[in-house]
């Protein structure tokens, strides 16, 4: 057993190459560019959710309560469409800076989890090899494997939440290798 305190740098530094490799990947690399597609008559759209007050917050169309849920009414509904869930994000310039700290604080989250798990299951002096197995397995649950219920509750195309996942493998890959190369040796 390796006692969390002792696996602070692991944790602090899987958390900044995972946080870089994460903006090299949406940067730079061209596969997350299709994810999201304007809206058909964005214009007009928009300017009737101005209209009809929208507050942020998250949406389910057609609205129904539990009781409604099989009635004529809301069956004509679900088959004209559309039918969706959306979410709706404050007004104004998009702060990066404030989503890019959340996404590190989120890195460092993991990275303690990792820690806990792996500190209580493999012990100082372990192998690469092992670290790297039990660290990478626990990362890529976090990172990858969750995204997975996006694709089942929320609608999103699996082609998009398959991308994901893979970038949760690459990010549960480069968070083992950091703590396989970082273990404490004995």
């Amino acid at each position: 057993m390796v006692a969390i305190a002792a696996l602070w740098l692991p944790v602090v530094v899987a958390a900044v190459v995972v946080f870089a490799a994460s903006s090299v990947m949406h940067m730079f690399l061209p596969y997350h560019r299709k994810d999201y597609g304007r809206m058909p008559e964005e214009e007009k759209v928009l300017q009737a959710m101005r209209e009809a007050g929208l507050k942020p917050g998250q949406y389910l169309f057609p609205f129904r309560t539990h009781e409604e849920m099989r009635s004529p009414e809301m069956m004509e509904k679900y088959k004209v469409g559309p039918v969706g869930m959306m979410t709706v994000i404050a007004s104004g310039p998009t702060m990066m800076g404030k989503y890019l700290a959340m996404w590190f604080g989120y890195c460092l989250i993991v990275g303690f989890f990792v820690a806990y798990l792996v500190g209580q299951t493999v012990a100082a002096g372990a192998a690469y090899l092992v670290v790297f197995r039990a660290a990478g397995m626990a990362a890529f649950l976090a990172y990858g494997v969750g995204q997975v219920s996006n694709g089942i509750w929320r609608g999103q195309p699996w082609g998009v939440t398959l991308k994901e996942a893979m970038d949760g493998l690459v990010y549960g890959m480069l968070t083992a290798g950091v703590f396989g190369w970082l273990w404490p040796r004995g």
